[in-house]
């Protein structure tokens, strides 16, 4: 018998696929008769790094192309495109670290990836694929900034943002790790420079309120949520003892408006300069600013830092609840992006504050009953007192009274604050998406005509950061000088770029209609194809991207573009792939493992089935090479398995009654295990078959081989379409149907599950036998006979008795 050997035929199948365009999706004007309903899966595009592809890649990408090759096999019309997330500051520190530029790095990276993710047999529709650096691509990047411009969402506005003062350039937040550049490793400062940016807190409502719209993990929910930081508290006037000014806090907590014993200001509030004159410390206060610019938002905010401050002597606030003076002071982790840079320290009530006035010797004065002040702050609710009139009151009684009372004196508002912030879209990089605006001294800011675009990036050897605060693009002067689109006057390109995250807000509509030379996409291939059935992406991206490319979508949506609010229907994310060490793989461990090596060693198909098994598809996980020979032997003991079989005097007549249920249960668990990214554990299942039918060979006849290829294909394509045509078939197993469970074999292991509510008898749900408590709790708060027994009512306790009933008490 001829052993398991994948270098054999896995490139060949590889090919036969790509030759037959096995997986090209169809587009709604290219219907063929009886294609069924679409369904579009999609994983986050790779950036081309010149590392390659590390095996931590190509766990998303092995899961979701057996959900691909799976829905395939279900008669559905199925979208899994790829393409290439390419600009950016990766590319550009790689390429200043080899001396390679940019777009010929980007060029051999791009090469590399695509090799090796052909080595690993993905089902990826190739006639689509896309990449952010082509101009026809960016073309359009382009157009949903101008239009962003043109209904008032992309403005410029002098911020402070970060800065590296060893690379001379502005960083993004997501830029700095640590308080230091990701790029050098510098610790990052703070620079005012004149930036582009995009009114994302626009739509802040909005990316709240439709994440009720969508399946997302409650966890991908709340980080959003958390990330827009949406308060409803009140703004209150604080007037500087003889002078003019007046400082406006945001707070959610007026009841505790009579604790207030200091105001802190941020470094950078312009009411610091106006008081001057005033401050009699000056020196120390200048020296003091200066030193928190040399730090990053990231050091200034992190919650274990010690807090410091310097007070302004001879400036005093008045506190508008008693017009009693309070000191001003200046601290660093006060940031004048939320609540207008300035906040009201109540010592007795918050946990910071009562850091900061122990250090200082600031008073802590009670005003909510219910803690112990000499030793912590109390933060919770309580009831009032030193509050003069309000005492007595709850703190969400006086909350409410508190905020009417300085709302008729003048002094207060209410507000909504968001942490959110408007997004920073410009770059000091050269390798980006050039922002398409003209600056005219008779004009002023122009956008480029859209019959202009692209504005190409220019080729140029010199694209090192100049340290000016402006992009390499400002020294070419033969592509900055230009002419006003609208007077025709000697004018000048915008020479900032824009950053990594612009490409890939809109990636996925481009897949649906990729070589569109007149619109960003085809609207009857959108409709059809949008929104995403099925998104897979990293954890680390379950913030700034999903929701920097939910507010793109939802513009687009409002301006005619987008068929419907969200893009997504359904986000899933995975853990990472840690190295044999436990530590995250990287070039400077000396840890990476490349799937080049594994494939080369063992073929694709024991790398694919390997990231799936290794653990749950949402953990982090460590790298085990055992579990990769062990996956291995699994393999060639399947190949064993179908390879006898495929002898006629190996073969039953008819498979045993209990291979038949087992070949069952094992469909079964695929098709919901696959659906709630369970594939350890289909994988397991799948393991524990093939042992059987190894030590019951003569029990099993060639239909049970055949199916339990047909269910093992979607995993490990390459030795399933081998085994497939060794056993005499003439067309792919790709084209054969999934294969449907049959319940009569496997009845017994369904229960009929009473449900309670309050003891009584409220409604029976068909439950398999084995059901988690987890999981009968979820079944069964969906049910519509539930729903009205529980509705607006406090679940107290779930009981439940396996195999038996579920009491849900209210």
């Amino acid at each position: 018998m001829e052993k398991y050997d994948p270098q054999k035929f896995e490139k060949k199948w590889q090919k036969y696929w790509e030759d037959n365009n096995f997986y090209q999706a169809e587009d709604p004007a290219l219907f063929k008769k009886g294609l069924g309903p679409k369904k579009y899966i999609l994983i986050e595009f790779p950036y081309p790094s010149g590392e390659g592809l590390h095996v931590g890649h190509t766990r998303s990408y092995s899961a979701l192309d057996s959900i691909a090759r799976k829905k395939r096999m279900e008669g559905f019309n199925v979208l899994f495109p790829i393409g290439w997330d390419a600009f950016g500051l990766p590319t550009e520190n790689y390429a200043l670290k080899t001396g390679t530029h940019p777009q010929l790095a980007t060029k051999k990276n791009i090469a590399n990836f695509k090799r090796q993710l052909k080595s690993l047999g993905l089902a990826f529709d190739w006639q689509r694929e896309i990449n952010t650096t082509d101009p026809k691509y960016y073309k359009w990047t382009q157009w949903i900034f101008l239009k962003l411009f043109e209904k008032g969402l992309a403005y410029q506005a002098e911020i402070p943002i970060n800065w590296c003062p060893s690379c001379k350039i502005g960083l993004a937040n997501e830029e700095v790790v640590a308080g230091k550049c990701e790029r050098c490793g510098a610790q990052v400062g703070k620079k005012v420079l004149k930036q582009w940016m995009l009114k994302i807190t626009a739509y802040a409502d909005r990316l709240i309120d439709d994440l009720k719209k969508v399946d997302y993990p409650e966890r991908v929910k709340a980080q959003q949520i958390n990330w827009i930081g949406k308060s409803c508290g009140t703004e209150i006037d604080f007037k500087i003892a003889d002078s003019q000014e007046t400082l406006k806090v945001f707070t959610t907590r007026t009841d505790t408006l009579f604790g207030i014993t200091a105001i802190v200001l941020a470094p950078e509030h312009k009411v610091i300069s106006l008081l001057r004159s005033k401050i009699s410390n000056p020196k120390e206060v200048e020296n003091y600013i200066k030193e928190s610019k040399k730090k990053s938002e990231f050091e200034r905010t992190e919650l274990a830092k010690e807090k410091t401050g310097v007070e302004l002597k001879g400036v005093m606030a008045r506190n508008p609840a008693n017009n009693e003076k309070i000191p001003v002071w200046v601290g660093d982790y006060v940031v004048a992006t939320y609540g207008g840079g300035v906040i009201m320290v109540v010592p007795a009530h918050d946990y910071r504050d009562y850091d900061f006035a122990k250090k200082y010797g600031l008073e802590i004065r009670e005003v909510i009953s219910g803690g112990n002040i000499s030793k912590a702050a109390f933060v919770d609710y309580g009831t009032l007192i030193n509050s003069d009139k309000f005492n007595g009151l709850s703190s969400e009684e006086a909350i409410k009274k508190i905020t009417e009372w300085l709302e008729k004196k003048g002094l207060g508002r209410k507000m909504v604050q968001y942490k959110l912030r408007d997004w920073v879209f410009s770059r000091q990089h050269y390798w980006g998406e050039p922002i398409p605006i003209i600056y005219c001294q008779k004009c002023g800011v122009v956008p480029v005509p859209e019959k202009d675009l692209p504005v190409k990036l220019p080729y140029v050897k010199k694209y090192e950061p100049t340290g000016t605060g402006k992009s390499p693009l400002a020294a070419i002067t033969d592509w900055v000088n230009t002419k006003c689109p609208k007077c025709g006057s000697p004018a000048k390109r915008e020479t900032d770029t824009m950053p990594n995250w612009a490409g890939s807000n809109w990636y996925f509509m481009r897949y649906t209609d990729p070589d569109n030379d007149n619109a960003l996409a085809d609207q009857k291939k959108l409709k059809y194809w949008m929104p995403v059935d099925w998104y897979n992406g990293g954890m680390e991206h379950t913030t700034l991207h999903l929701l920097y490319s939910r507010f793109i979508y939802k513009f687009l949506f409002d301006i005619g573009v987008a068929p419907q609010p969200e893009p997504y229907q359904r986000r899933t994310s995975h853990g990472i792939v840690l190295a044999e060490d436990g530590r995250k793989m990287s070039k400077s461990f000396g840890n990476v493992i490349s799937p080049d090596t594994i494939v080369q060693k063992y073929g694709a198909d024991t790398l694919r089935i390997y990231e799936m098994f290794m653990g749950p598809f949402e953990q982090a996980i460590s790298w085990n090479n055992q579990g990769v020979k062990g996956v291995y032997r699994f393999l060639k003991k399947v190949w064993k398995l179908v390879s006898e079989c495929s002898q006629k005097e190996q073969v039953s007549p008819k498979s045993s009654p209990e291979i038949l249920k087992n070949l069952n249960k094992l469909n079964k668990k695929i098709d919901k295990d696959l659906e709630i990214t369970k594939f350890n554990t289909a994988i397991a299942a799948f393991m524990e078959f093939v042992n059987l039918c190894s030590e019951k060979r003569k029990e099993i006849d060639k239909n049970i081989i055949e199916k339990m290829l047909i269910l093992l294909s979607p995993f490990a394509p390459h030795i399933s379409e081998e085994l497939w045509q060794r056993l005499g078939n003439q067309k792919s197993i790709f084209l054969e149907k999934w294969p449907k469970y049959d319940p009569e074999l496997i009845k017994e292991e369904f229960i009929t599950l009473v449900v309670q509510i309050n003891g009584k008898v409220r409604d029976k749900i068909e439950v398999e036998a084995d059901i988690s408590a987890k999981e009968a709790k979820k079944l069964t708060l969906a049910r519509e006979k539930v729903k009205k027994w529980i509705e607006e009512k406090e679940i107290k306790k779930v009981i439940f008795v396996p195999k038996k009933l579920i009491n849900i008490v209210v």
